[in-house]
């Protein structure tokens, strides 16, 4: 069992005692030098941003100046203004303007633009421009540069990386505290990546043995980068310029520095991974949840009307959907077979989740959101830090790997359509909102590696998404179904009647145990978290088909339901393709670009720019599956229907090679917003139908396109005005005019929220100020009408025809809005990304019957008015008008952040504190949290 550091109460009391008495320590520096030329083809035409800024380390003292004064430590917070600033000033956007709201992202720091200069070894130099902060890591040895980024790494996000490192481990309460939403955010993370020391370390052993030299030079690698965090860690504490945040969780003494910083080590790296991976990376599941939804449906509609049902809803492989390869290109993947075999459907009110929390003790005995509470006095002058995590280090709902996530955007046009004649990209991941970043901003120059861009906090050996010497790429979600869901029939080893209780499982005949993993966590109340003492056991059952999630009956049979994913105790496999984006004799062209991608075991969709050709792969892990099973609901555990080659011992398979992934060059532009790559690549998850905000990008980028002359301004332009449009409004909304037009609105309310609506429509049906800070939108009253008309509306079009039961069971397999203001949907409120997961394109699907359209892949009835125009239009002006009827406050109810009624406030973005940093509110934008603007004029 790791060892824990905690400190006593007065020890934390002392600490903030010693506070006015504390010297804190320069970070040790070299004198100021400009760094040396690096082959460079971009000739000043990239640029990113990455808000709120490259510090993300605070110490004690300038945490509690945040807290009294809003001051904040050098670098924190500069790149949150241009970033903010893009949503009011992108119209009149040039491409001599861009760097007003964007980085230089060239190579080096001009030597009038050299800030700090820190030399952590001889072989080594971290090179910070003024302007940024940014860290320009150029070494002479493989391992100085290795060991430069992790130095660099300490220096801006040691805080964050051992939060998440506690995270990936399933330690968090332990390490920050016993706040309700830590205890959520644990129990919702260790159950999808449950590991021993051991699996963390046979982890670092596979790739290493596995992947030949590069396996070989990517542990050097990784190893390197560890010995630097634990340098900067080591120096931190001996100089006492630790980020604040460890003495106010009780590991540190202010007064005597007593207490540890725990070393980190490479099986760190992959809890790490596992965590990123798991936010960004996976794909499918939810086969449970789906196998309910359809049996709903059965026994609403009878087996085959109800299948039919069901699975026009499911909008597998819609013809309507948005592509990002959209000339017709084809791809089976994961496809419906006409006969399923093996299908493991439950009996109807037999399926129970998996219990996880054993064993509460204290404070963790509490029911609901609330804990009793034991706070740790601090003297007057700093009670501002006390309960400082009182609300957990992630706010609730900031993450939830169990949900669909819908993340990052890529817009990518050809030379053969742009002003210069060589392609133009605009793109980056879409990582939610926090403070300190998930990513930092880097450049690494060094034997076999060049790079600048973004990398996760903590496995920041390589540049995941960013530029090397004449080339660029970026990354969407893909979300492909690389994880099944297997029922196992239980047994007992005895020979005694099983029960749905029982821990023992058939695999390939034989009654097997299954492998129980537990990990036991405890916490005291800190000065940061007042939770009072409280302790509990996590427990997860693991078997040879993947680990335990529901248990339930079939055919009165009692059975397991377990997770199966190709990416498990594979966590960090992927940096074997991370490798070779950074290594410019790897990477030369598109299609080295393609295969380095295809070492990516996680699901995601990759995109590449140089001077002559965009290009496009689809990543991850893809098993061989039985062509007879469907992989979208439940399966036998039988070795008839166990993927291809299956190992369980290394949870290895046969998988889909290359070739058969989505991938392209030279198409005449790529747009990718989480949305479907290519036809017969079958969606993992409900809602990629004909209204998808990647319409938002799609229709923007074909009309550049077509015109011509595209520059790296206009495809900005493009983006941002996605970024603040409203897809209901856009794409569903002209069709909810339609039907309304159908006779004229008499009602003098009505006709007036109907006019309201259609000018909004008609003016982009947008989300934006009158002016930069003007906190007010230009629609603000036809904005709060959608907002209050779209769930009534999507309720009374559809639950009278599909009845409580289906609709239900079809709202817990796509939620109705994701809204910015919302805070129901995956990302939570304040949370940038908004319009992933709706009931868009149902609406819009039956609305277009209703009015007699034709409609491709057209849901098996129409339920709006049963299917008459008239009494749609009833339903329509019935709920418009109890819409019409909610106030702002009821609309936008107010919360930590925002008052009752502000709208400007309740879309707004807000920087999570992950430490003890909090920022400025910005304005709402849907775009990617970092992003780069590309243009190479040259190549090598």
């Amino acid at each position: 069992m790791r060892r824990r550091t905690g400190r006593l109460r007065t020890a934390a009391v002392a600490a903030l005692c010693a506070l006015g008495a504390t010297l804190v320590a320069p970070s040790p520096t070299a004198a100021a030098t400009a760094a040396d030329e690096t082959h460079d083809y971009c000739q000043g035409r990239c640029a990113d941003i990455l808000p709120p800024g490259a510090t993300g380390n605070a110490t004690l003292v300038e945490i509690l100046g945040n807290k009294l004064f809003g001051t904040h430590p050098e670098h924190s917070t500069d790149q949150l203004g241009p970033y903010a600033a893009l949503a009011g000033g992108y119209q009149s956007l040039t491409d001599d303007t861009l760097t007003n709201f964007f980085n230089d992202a060239s190579f080096g720091v001009p030597a009038d633009q050299v800030g700090k200069v820190t030399t952590p070894r001889d072989d080594v130099t971290i090179t910070r421009d003024k302007k940024t902060g940014v860290p320009h890591i150029k070494g002479t040895t493989r391992y100085g540069t290795e060991f430069g980024a992790g130095y660099a790494a300490g220096q801006d996000r040691l805080w964050l990386m051992d939060l998440f490192r506690h995270i990936g481990r399933g330690e968090l309460t332990s390490f920050a505290g016993g706040a309700p939403a830590n205890q959520g955010l644990e129990q919702e993370f260790w159950p999808q990546a449950p590991y021993t020391e051991k699996d963390l370390q046979d982890q670092v052993d596979y790739i290493r043995d596995h992947n030949g030299e590069r396996g070989k030079q990517a542990m050097a690698d990784a190893q390197a980068y560890v010995d630097g965090i634990n340098a900067y860690r080591e120096q931190s504490k001996n100089g006492r310029y630790f980020p604040g945040e460890y003495v106010l969780t009780g590991h540190i003494d202010a007064i005597t520095n007593a207490g540890e910083i725990q070393p980190f080590k490479l099986t760190d790296l992959i809890a790490l991974a596992s965590v990123v991976g798991g936010l960004f990376g996976n794909g499918g599941g939810g086969e449970v949840t789906n196998a309910l939804s359809l049996l709903a449906a059965q026994q609403k509609y009878g087996m085959k009307k109800g299948t039919e049902v069901w699975e026009s809803f499911r909008e597998r492989n819609d013809p309507e959907a948005a592509k990002t390869l959209h000339d017709g290109q084809s791809f089976p993947y994961a496809v419906k077979p006409e006969k399923a075999q093996g299908t493991a459907l439950p009996d109807r009110g037999s399926v129970t989740p998996e219990p996880l929390v054993f064993d509460r003790t204290g404070a963790a005995t509490a029911k609901g959101a609330t804990a009793p509470q034991d706070p740790v006095k601090a003297p007057k002058k700093y009670r501002k830090l006390e309960g400082l995590f009182k609300d957990g280090v992630l706010p609730k709902g900031s993450f939830n790997p169990t949900q669909h996530r819908g993340m990052s955007n890529a817009l990518l046009v050809s030379g053969k359509h742009t002003e210069s004649g060589h392609p133009v990209a605009v793109f980056g991941p879409q990582t939610g909102y926090f403070a300190p970043q998930l990513l930092m901003l880097q450049e690494i120059q060094g034997p076999g590696i060049s790079a600048r861009g973004a990398s996760f906090a903590g496995v920041g050996m390589y540049i995941q998404l960013g530029r090397g010497q004449d080339y660029a790429w970026s990354a969407t979600s893909a979300g492909q179904d690389i994880t099944d869901t297997y029922a196992l029939d239980l047994c007992n080893q005895d020979g005694s009647p099983a029960t749905k209780d029982s821990t023992s499982y058939r695999y390939h005949g034989a009654c097997v145990p299954m492998e129980k993993l537990e990990r036991t966590n405890s916490w005291k109340p800190t000065v940061a978290d007042p939770t009072a003492a409280g302790s509990y056991r996590m427990q997860v059952f693991r078997t040879k088909y993947g680990t335990v999630t529901h248990r339930a009956t079939i055919d009165g049979k009692p059975v397991a339901y377990t997770a199966q994913r190709s990416t498990y105790r594979h966590e960090a496999d992927s940096i074997i393709g991370f490798q070779m984006f950074n290594d410019p004799s790897a990477v030369h062209d598109a299609h080295s670009f393609q295969q380095a991608a295809a070492h990516i075991g996680y699901a995601f969709n990759w995109f590449y720019a140089d001077s002559r050709d965009i290009a496009y792969f689809n990543s991850g892990l893809n098993p061989v599956r039985n062509p007879d099973v469907d992989p979208s609901l439940p399966v036998r555990a039988d070795d008839a229907y166990e993927w291809r080659g299956y190992d369980p011992a290394t949870n290895t398979s046969d998988y889909t090679p290359p070739a058969q992934h989505p991938q392209s060059v030279g198409q005449d532009y790529y747009i990718s917003w989480n949305n479907k790559q290519a036809k017969d690549y079958d969606s993992a998850g409900f809602g990629n139908g004909p209204v998808h905000r990647a319409n938002l990008l799609d229709d923007r980028v074909r009309a550049l396109t077509r015109e011509g002359g595209v520059t790296r301004a206009s495809l900005t332009r493009a983006m941002s005005e996605a970024a603040v449009t409203d897809l209901r409004g856009e794409d569903v909304l002209p069709e909810l005019l339609r039907v309304l037009g159908s006779k004229p609105v008499t009602d003098p309310a009505l006709r007036t929220a109907v006019q309201q609506l259609a000018a909004w429509r008609k003016d982009g049906a947008q989300r934006r100020e009158t002016s930069p800070g003007s906190h007010t939108y230009t629609h603000p009253d036809a904005v709060r009408l959608m907002d209050a008309w779209w769930p009534l509306m999507i309720e009374g079009v559809f639950k009278p025809g599909l009845g409580d039961d289906l609709y239900g069971a079809l709202t817990s397999d796509l939620g109705i809005d994701e809204s910015p203001s919302a805070g129901h949907g995956p990302t939570g409120a304040h949370a940038g990304s908004a319009f992933q997961y709706g009931w868009w394109s149902y609406a819009d699907k039956d609305l277009r019957s209703v009015l007699g359209e034709q409609v491709k892949g057209p849901l098996a009835q129409r339920y709006c008015g049963g299917g008459d125009l008239s009494a749609c239009r009833d339903t329509l002006l019935t709920t418009l008008r109890q819409a019409t009827a909610r106030t702002a406050e009821q609309v936008y109810p107010g919360d930590a952040t925002c008052k009752a009624g502000d709208q400007w406030c309740a879309d707004a973005i807000v920087h999570r504190a992950v430490g003890g940093l909090t920022h400025d509110t910005i304005s709402w934008q849907n775009r990617p949290t970092y992003q780069q603007v590309v243009e190479f004029p040259a190549h090598r």
